[in-house]
């Protein structure tokens, strides 16, 4: 068992040493909140014994659990939402920036170089020539935006292009819908084009969206996977539950129902509507460059609540609450797998962080002694922050010491001179309650 090192976990750590360097991670949090707190916006109150009620339920009713439950799904789910969990083999581009549209929670500002491809468009037959040349295994492939549909012709022929390149590719296309017609959805379809998201925004009036309801009816007949994505907006839960029903009775493939978030900007409406933060945001805090922002709270809760109304209705759409953590793991996956790093680090299959075990102060003796005995040498000593790093497995071998113990969470990050291990959290433990299958 491991315990989140919080203000009130540290006030109970009884080692001196480790609860000076918990101080550094109280800091942290509290820099962030502070930076938050500037946003305008404010943190909800900590609703997961609410949303565990729910996940207890969903659990019981045959929902699916994916990456350790940051994604969960009904029915079925897209292979490419499978494989967005390592990033392996999935790749997403686009043509531009370029939008018709200007939502308010949209995260592309965020991106680099936004600015530059709001106003021109990317040489995407040389990206995907490269990735050809380079020998890269491309298994699956998306087109986002900006607005693809903005760019027909380049659209077609981005497909046409990928599947001359990458033949047995999987390809999808993100779109609002608005542009797509029965003409583009034909040459399309010859370009074999696997799969297609239409975005539905519900505060849109009504005449629209039984326009593009239209249109994703139109596009089953020339694409053989087509689905909705877009994100669940607090307070929406009855106007999704009308929406899934349409899309259940079009007989579509799926939806993903994404976790709202705050991108970073429009702030004001953010607050107009009462949104709050998600508390606690992250699991693990850091700088993930997914351009997703801030999770807001109570969107993950009608996320699941609209899994279980798709549940007992007995709809056959596919469902995915795809939460912000769920796209944050490719990111770590890519930025740790197979790394050179220390032998004191373990790789955890569940999350993708290196981890380590840590002792401080005056417990390090006591673990010395016991290495000494077992003439295990696979540790290393800090003398500035005066603990000793060494593997989780050794954890095992202290069971009789009274002592606690640190898991600590690393990243590896690539810097202009070199790669470097970053420690981003630590959590408590103590060697009887510790268990390496369950805890990492």
């Amino acid at each position: 068992m491991l315990m989140n090192l919080s203000r009130e976990r540290l006030a109970t750590v009884k080692n001196p040493s480790l609860q000076e360097y918990g101080q550094i991670y109280l800091k942290i949090a509290d820099s962030f909140n502070e930076w938050v707190n500037q946003t305008g916006l404010v943190f909800d109150k900590d609703i997961s014994e609410e949303t565990s009620t729910i996940l207890q339920r969903l659990q019981t009713k045959g929902a699916l659990f994916r990456n350790e439950g940051k994604s969960i799904y009904v029915n079925q789910i897209s292979p490419a939402c499978v494989a967005c969990q390592k990033g392996v083999g999935s790749v997403s581009l686009f043509i531009s920036l370029i939008c018709h549209r200007d939502c308010y929670f949209c995260f592309n500002k965020n991106q680099d170089n936004y600015e530059q491809f709001s106003k021109q468009k990317r040489n995407y037959r040389q990206e995907l020539d490269t990735l050809h040349h380079n020998g890269g295994k491309l298994v699956h492939l998306g087109l986002t935006g900006g607005e693809p549909l903005l760019h027909k012709a380049e659209t077609v022929d981005f497909f046409q292009h990928a599947k001359a390149k990458f033949p047995r590719v999987y390809t999808r296309l993100y779109t609002s819908g608005d542009l797509a017609d029965e003409d583009v959805l034909k040459e399309l379809q010859e370009t074999h084009l696997d799969e297609i998201r239409f975005s539905i925004k519900v505060d849109d009036p009504q005449i629209l969206q039984q326009d593009i309801f239209q249109t994703i009816a139109l596009a089953k007949d020339y694409i053989p996977n087509v689905m909705v994505e877009m994100p669940v907006i607090p307070g929406t839960f009855d106007t999704m539950k009308d929406l899934l029903l349409k899309l259940d009775s079009i007989g579509i493939f799926g939806i993903n129902l994404l976790e709202f978030c705050f991108p970073f900007n429009n702030a004001e409406i953010f607050k107009k509507n009462e949104f709050k933060v998600k508390n606690p945001p992250y699991r693990v805090l850091y700088d993930y460059w997914y351009a997703g922002g801030l999770p807001i709270s109570r969107s993950e809760l009608e996320c699941l609540q609209l899994l279980e109304f798709i549940l007992d209705q007995k709809l056959t759409l596919g469902a995915q609450y795809c939460s912000l953590e769920n796209k944050h793991t490719a990111q770590i996956y890519q930025q740790n797998h197979d790394q050179r790093v220390s032998k004191t680090l373990y790789f955890s299959i569940r999350d993708y962080f290196y981890k380590s075990a840590k002792v401080f102060g005056a417990d390090i003796p006591k673990v010395l002694k016991v290495f000494k005995k077992l003439h295990n040498t696979n540790y290393v000593m800090n003398e500035n922050y005066q603990f000793l790093e060494f593997h989780v497995e050794k954890i095992k071998d202290l069971t009789k010491l009274d002592i606690e113990i640190g898991i600590s969470y690393n990243v590896m990050e690539k810097r202009g001179d070199g790669s470097y291990l970053r420690e981003l959290r630590i959590d408590v433990t103590s060697p009887k309650d510790f268990d390496l299958k369950l805890d990492l």
